[in-house]
């Protein structure tokens, strides 16, 4: 699963991403500004093959675009929405973290960062995201499924419309001037089938001795 770091600050990088990859996560990606970042997830966004980013650290100090600007950039992509953000800070007071997360991100992390709080942090937001993805997997079959049963259902062979019947014989014209016994028109042109018997009045006439007026 593959991290994004976004801090302008070379050693924080460094620092970051050594104890990451002790703990066990080798797919890791930096960025030094919310410019560069969100250059890299419109990439992605077009399919440019970066590779899915499945979670960001975002440091809220940024020179320029700060990260909470970026996270609501980042928020306001419709196909980027679902990438969980973790803010870094040292701000830590309540309105700072209520700007945070109504900018988007989902969890912060106090800086100086505390090695444990890290990675629980990050493994917490990685299964979350795992379940997410799943979840949608799921719905988006389910979607697909439905698509293709109402298709079929459309499809299905339908009488209607003038038909054109012969009054003596009870022949069928077809669509290219052909005529065609009624059963067989039928059975083409919808999901019926038949099962065949004689009724009564035939009866009467095919095998008169074996009804009695």
């Amino acid at each position: 699963m593959a991290i994004l770091i976004v801090d302008d600050s070379r050693d924080e990088q460094a620092l970051l991403s050594t104890r990451l990859r002790t703990a066990g996560y080798e797919a890791l990606m930096v960025a030094d500004s919310a410019e560069a970042v969100l250059g890299m997830l419109t990439q992605e966004s077009a399919g440019q093959g970066m590779g899915d980013i499945d979670l960001i650290l975002m440091d809220i100090m940024l020179p320029g675009v700060d990260g909470l600007e970026a996270c609501r950039r980042i928020k306001a992509i419709e196909r980027l929405r679902d990438i969980p953000i973790i803010v870094i800070t040292v701000k830590t007071d309540e309105q700072a973290l209520l700007a945070a997360f109504a900018a988007g991100a989902m969890d912060y992390i106090r800086k100086p960062v505390n090695p444990a709080e890290l990675i629980a942090r990050v493994a917490s937001a990685l299964t979350l995201k795992k379940e997410r993805d799943t979840r949608k997997a799921r719905e988006e079959e389910l979607l697909m499924r439905t698509q293709e049963l109402e298709q079929a259902l459309r499809e299905v062979k339908v009488l209607h419309g003038l038909i054109p019947i012969c009054a003596k014989c009870k022949r069928v014209r077809t669509d290219n001037g052909d005529w065609q016994y009624l059963e067989e028109y039928i059975q083409a042109h919808s999901e019926a089938e038949f099962s065949h018997g004689i009724c009564q009045v035939c009866m009467k006439e095919v095998y008169p001795g074996v009804i009695k007026d």
